[in-house]
C-alpha cells in the first residue's frame, strides 16, 4: 500500500510540475505579445510624430474658410498690382 502511495505522489508531482510549466509558458507568451505590441505602438507613435511636423495644419477648427468676398478682394488686389507694376 505504501508503494502505491509513493507512485501516486510521484505522478501527482509530475503532473503539478507540468501544470506549472504550462502556466509559466502561457504567462511568458502573453508578456511577449504585449512587448511586441508595445514596440509596434511606440514605432507608430514615433512615425506619426515624424510625419506630422506642423500641428497647426492639423487643426481644422482654427482655420477660417475662404469666402467669395475674400477671393474678390484678392482678385482686385491682383489686378491693381498688374496695372501698377507690370509693363504693358
Amino acid at each position: 500500500m505504501n508503494f502505491i502511495k509513493i507512485i501516486l505522489i510521484a505522478i501527482g508531482l509530475v503532473l503539478a510540475a507540468m501544470l506549472a510549466f504550462s502556466v509559466i509558458g502561457i504567462v511568458y507568451s502573453a508578456l511577449w505579445y504585449l512587448f511586441l505590441l508595445g514596440i509596434v505602438a511606440v514605432g507608430g507613435a514615433i512615425g506619426y510624430k515624424l510625419l506630422v511636423k506642423d500641428k497647426e495644419s492639423m487643426r481644422l477648427e482654427d482655420k477660417t474658410p475662404i469666402t467669395i468676398a475674400e477671393m474678390e478682394s484678392a482678385d482686385r488686389a491682383l489686378e491693381d498690382y498688374k496695372r501698377k507694376y507690370l509693363p504693358k
